[in-house]
């Protein structure tokens, strides 16, 4: 694969997926009626949305920067946990498949953008 075509996939999964987790993390902020109904069926304190949203709000802007790589790495892991713990979450209450689903996705959309981001550190170094 062409270095021009990994920066520009690299470069566009970043934006996008960190703009999602933004705009997660607004909504977990501001305690968005929509995500208060999830937390109450699901069985979660409301308060534990600003708690997540803080940390998606400092995961996205981690996964934006490329100077601290350890602390990429870990909004990776915590972004990981969040989309595993989802998946699980809504599996113990017994929701549908398709609520099942939408974790998963987003997991492997973020593995996706995780290989191309080693994939562009490779190329800094090569």
């Amino acid at each position: 694969m062409k270095s021009k075509t990994i920066v520009i996939i690299y470069s566009a999964l970043a934006v996008l997926f960190a703009l999602a987790m933004l705009g997660d993390a607004y909504g977990g902020i501001t305690k968005q009626e929509a995500g208060q109904e999830v937390m109450r069926h699901l069985g979660y304190p409301i308060y534990i949305m600003v708690i997540t949203g803080v940390f998606k709000l400092f995961g996205a802007v981690a996964i934006l920067q490329n100077k601290f790589k350890t602390i990429k790495e870990w909004a990776f892991a915590g972004f990981a946990i969040n989309f595993i713990g989802a998946f699980a979450s809504r599996a113990f209450v017994g929701d549908s498949g398709g609520l099942l689903i939408l974790p998963l996705v987003i997991l492997v959309i973020m593995f996706i953008l995780y290989y191309f981001w080693k994939k562009y550190e490779n190329l800094k170094t090569a």
